[in-house]
């Protein structure tokens, strides 16, 4: 999940236009400190990527978001202009986390098998402990969302391929291909159709059946 946690009660109280919620708040916690820049921009992705872990969860509206946080819908736009940007967010959250790691997994492992392997085991894993950026992932909480949203997450796993195609190469050139382009983007689209199968088949089945599963054995038949 996205860190860290904050308290519920952080976020901006849900007041009257004359700010009378301020005031009964403060009046009823005078000790209460004000959140640190960015904590509450923080509560709120962390409260929406939990509304998407909820198996069957629909399409969810900025009013359900305000009700679960308990605030006003205002309260939310203060922070974020609208709710795309906060999927936005969430998409910017998910790739900095995997492709800071993956891109250490390809400076550090020499063997291009193992880089392969590491790398779909970061995805997977992340997706697996983050059922709600699974949902991002796969496209399935972008379906009604803004169009610009999809092409973001669709940049994201062409970078995802990219990196991917680079190791394949490696690995076609170390046995020898005689076809080591088409080798490259042929197994990378491979790994990437696999990564986004598991991913939608772990959000169909409610998160029941994870993307991990079998993992060993996919790899020696992906790889050989």
């Amino acid at each position: 999940m996205i860190d860290p946690a904050v308290p519920a009660d952080d976020l901006d109280a849900d007041t009257d236009v004359d700010g009378s919620g301020t005031a009964a708040a403060a009046s009823s916690s005078p000790s209460r400190k004000r959140p640190k820049p960015g904590e509450r921009r923080v509560q709120i992705l962390q409260a929406l990527a939990a509304m998407l872990e909820q198996p069957g969860a629909e399409r969810i509206t900025t009013a359900a978001l305000a009700a679960r946080l308990e605030v006003s819908e205002a309260a939310l736009y203060r922070h974020f202009a609208s709710k795309a940007q906060m999927f936005e967010a969430l998409i910017e959250f998910i790739e900095q986390s995997l492709f800071t790691l993956a891109n250490q997994i390809l400076e550090r492992e020499p063997d291009p098998a193992r880089q392969i392997a590491r790398v779909l085991a970061l995805v997977l894993q992340f997706a697996e402990k983050n059922p709600g950026m699974s949902r991002v992932i796969a496209g399935d909480a972008l379906a009604f969302e803004h169009e610009r949203l999809g092409t973001r997450m669709n940049q994201c796993l062409d970078r995802l391929e990219s990196l991917l195609r680079q190791s394949y190469r490696a690995l076609a050139d170390a046995r020898g291909s005689t076809t080591p382009t088409v080798d490259a983007q042929a197994g990378a689209s491979t790994a990437l159709a696999l990564i986004l199968g598991r991913l939608q088949r772990f959000v169909r089945t409610g998160f029941k059946r994870l993307p991990t599963e079998h993992f060993d054995a996919e790899m020696r038949l992906l790889l050989a």
